[in-house]
This record gives C-alpha cells, structure tokens and sequence, in this order.
C-alpha cells in the first residue's frame, strides 16, 4: 500500500492599503470617493490625457515612512519610481506608477498575537488603478480610485497554514490602522490581499508551484481561500498532475477559487525608470518626525494590559482601536480591567454595538463610573445601564452622578435609612415564615428577605448592606 505523502503549505501575501490623504497620488483631487458618484474624483493626470505630468504628494510619502516604521522596517532614504506596463480598461495611461528596484521600504516584520513574526521583504509606493463592475454581460470602469495612493506590503513565505494567514492579515490591519496610514475599511477595498499559495511534499528542499489568489478583502476569505487551494493543490499532485502558475479569483459564494490568467513575471511588465518623477531623496528628520508621530500600536497594547485584562479581552478590544485608546487614558489598572469588561461584554454585544460611534465617554465620566460603584452607591445592574447612556446623543454630555440619578440607580446606603427599611419589611406577615427558617438553619432563605427590602426601596437600596442588617437583627 503506498504511503499517503503529507504535504506542506507554504504562503506569502501582497497587502495593498490605501492612504488617507486628501488627494491622490500624483493629483489634486479628492482622495476619497467613499460615496461619490462614478467617475466624479478624476483629473487629467489620472485619465493619462497627454501632457499632464504627475506631481508627487508629499503626505503620501510620508505615510509610507510611518507605514514601513510601524513595520518594524528599514527605511531608504533613496528611493524612486517605475513604470509597469499593462493594458486594462481601468488604467487609461496603459502604465502603473510604481517602485520595483528601489523601494522606500526596506526589509522588516509583524510580530503575530502568537509572538510568532512573519517577516517582509520589502514594501512599496504605488498608484492604485480603477476599478470594474461586471453587470449582466456588461462591463462599466470607474475611475475614482485610480492614481490613489498605496503601499504594497510583500511578506515573505514565512506563513504555512490558512489560520496563521487570517492572523497575519488581521494584524496588518491592526498595525496599518493603528498607524493612522489608512481608513482600514474592507469592504471598501482600502485594504486588499493577494495570496500566494504553493504545496511541497515534506521531504523536499525546494518550493511547490504556487497560485496567486487575487484581491480578497477579509480575513475570512483569505482563510477560506487557503484552504481550498491547499485542497486543491494537493489533490492535483495526489494524480500525479501538476500545478500551473496562474492568478486565480476567490469566490465567497462558491467557496471555491478559479483561474483567471497565467501568472506574468516582472519582465513581463517591461519595467522602465519613470522619467516624469526624479529620484526620491529624504531627509532624515523626516524619518524622525514619522517616528515620534508613530501612536501606540497593537503590540505595546498587548504588553500593557494582557496582564491585566487577560489576552483574550484584549485582542477583542484591539479590533477598536478607540476603545483602546481610552483604556489607556484611564491610568489606573483596576478601573482599566472594569471598563475594558464593560466595553467588551456590553458595548459590543450584538444588541448594543449600534451604540458605537465617535463620542466616546470621558475619562472623567469612567473613573467616576468605577468610582461609585466601589463606593456601593452604583450595583453593577446599574453601572451597566448607567455606561450605556454615556452614548445617547441626548445624555452623553452629563456628568455619572446626575446620570445615576435621572435613571433612579443610585444605591441607598444610609444606614439607619436602611434599617428603617429592613424593620418594615420584618413586620410583614408574608416574611414571617422565612424569618423562621432562617433561624432554624436554612440560609437560602436570605434571598428572599434581601429581595423583600430591595422591593421596598424601589431597587434603590445597597444589598450587600441589606443582607448584614437582616442577619443582625435575625440573629
């Protein structure tokens, strides 16, 4: 019976993220068409009509320095552009602006909640092209999002399995979005990943054939692609076929990919310098400027609080970036682990993550949250109820005490105020047996007198108080 051969992936991906300027690369226009019309955020640069040259955008530059630092990368202080030559319908100039020899980012890595670090091979700055709709046989191109600028992030092979690559992709878009370089929205195309996949028996020293599955844009089709052609592949080479190198599509749908050309080589895109744009020359200040610029990022969050919060709160909390922000605000551990709980077991679930917006509560209105309810005059019924009118357009701008008690939640903890209480409580018929019991040894009894007082007091009076009055007087 022959062996079954056990066969090992071996993967690497190409991000390209969209910058967040507020024009394009080489043009003075809107850089973000984010519900624009099609075709209303073009200019002549970007429609490739003769004579217009290409002028370089200064903040986009600086970006892919903020980038490649938030890579853990090298930066070259001399870099310069190419020209990439293909003919499609969304790219008018029949040619890309891009950097092939002398990118401005130079080798480095991203560290993976595992701690493992898949390491990059180099990143660079690049125009983004247009982008096809196909509807009913037809074809249409809009030009908005050409001559936006981008980065191209091309790790190396380092990944071998379907989940270390939606790890991987997740965090770069953790990093970019942390570094403020990109909006980050997926399902917008500001990121998009293309996924090169190649199979090898264990036993060999030399790489498969592998296959490019084009522009995926979440985490789960990257995982989901993966798979499939790890699939894929291995059924091919267990018939003794080959693999072709060849771009393939991803299909959420099917759940399966397709071929769609024959992989093209560099030379395949007759690279040539670009002589509209010279030789990019930086100052090193720039670099430095970028660097104390550079915001907290993913990793040092995970150094600061996994202890704290626990990892797997954390990672929840670090898919907002805000929310993490805020924590950070609080300087203060224990009421950090508080509102981080609050944050993730009720803002984000399901019935309450439409609450979610960009008024966020004060680091005031928090620590005073924290505060009352350590002091008792907050339950945590109440803390919760409180927390979530921090994001009512209508109560947000409050202070938590006068929160607190326009919704009736303070706790009563006046003492000879809730002795008063318990004693009326006691006079009553109804609690008469469980008084009994109680004295007769059955201690579950207790909640049903605690419960009698907070009826009594409209909710309003501390349980924990109740509980030490009514054992007193009943013993």
């Amino acid at each position: 019976m022959t062996e079954k051969v056990k066969y090992i992936p071996t993967i690497g991906i190409e991000c390209h993220v969209q910058l967040c300027t507020k024009t394009k690369l080489f043009s003075e226009v809107d850089n973000d068409a984010r519900q624009k019309s099609p075709n209303s955020c073009v200019s002549p640069v970007d429609y490739g009509l003769p004579g217009m040259l290409p002028r370089l955008n200064k903040m986009a530059v600086r970006y892919a320095v903020r980038a490649g630092l938030a890579l853990n990368s090298e930066i070259n202080l001399q870099s310069r552009f190419d020209r990439k030559h293909y003919f499609y319908p969304d790219l008018p100039k029949g040619y890309q602006i891009t950097q092939l020899f002398h990118p401005i980012i130079g080798a480095g890595y991203v560290e993976l909640p595992s701690g493992s670090k898949i390491r990059i091979e180099h990143a660079h700055l690049e125009e983004d092209a247009g982008k096809l709709s196909h509807e009913s046989g037809d074809s249409l191109v809009d030009l908005n999002r050409a001559g936006t600028p981008l980065v191209e992030i091309v790790s190396m092979p380092d990944i071998h399995s379907a989940v270390e690559a939606r790890e991987y992709t997740k965090e770069l878009w953790r990093v970019m979005t942390y570094a403020g370089v990109t909006f980050g929205d997926l399902y917008n195309g500001n990121m998009r990943f293309d996924v090169n996949i190649s199979i090898a028996p264990e036993s060999s020293d030399k790489l498969g054939t592998r296959a490019e599955v084009k522009n995926l844009n979440s985490f789960r089709s990257v995982e989901r692609a993966v798979e499939y052609e790890i699939k894929r592949q291995s059924k091919l080479l267990g018939k003794g076929e080959k693999v072709v190198q060849e771009t393939r599509g991803w299909s959420d749908a099917t759940g399966e990919t397709t071929s769609q050309r024959s992989k093209e080589e560099a030379q395949d895109y007759r690279y040539m310098p670009e002589p509209d744009i010279p030789p990019l020359n930086l100052r090193p200040e720039v670099v430095d400027e970028e660097r104390a610029n550079l915001p907290i990022m993913p990793a040092e969050y995970r150094a600061k609080f996994n202890d704290i919060l626990g990892s797997d709160t954390v990672e929840i909390l670090l898919d907002y970036r805000p929310l993490m922000e805020k924590l950070a605000e609080l300087d203060d551990n224990k009421a950090a682990k508080k509102i981080a709980n609050l944050f993730s077991s009720v803002l984000l679930a399901e019935e309450n993550a439409s609450l979610l917006n960009d008024e966020l509560p004060s680091k005031e209105q928090l620590l005073d949250l924290v505060a009352m309810n350590e002091k008792n005059e907050l339950s945590s019924t109440g803390m919760k109820e409180v927390f979530l009118k921090f994001f009512d357009p209508e109560m947000h701008y409050k202070d938590t005490l006068t929160i607190a008690k326009e919704l009736g939640v303070v706790q009563e903890n006046n003492l000879e105020e809730l002795e008063k209480i318990v004693d009326a409580v006691l006079a009553k018929p109804e609690t008469q047996q469980a008084q009994a019991d109680f004295k007769a040894g059955q201690e579950k009894v207790i909640g049903f007198l605690v419960g009698q007082v907070m009826k009594e007091s409209h909710g309003k009076a501390n349980p924990s108080a109740v509980q030490d009055i009514l054992r007193k007087k009943l013993q």
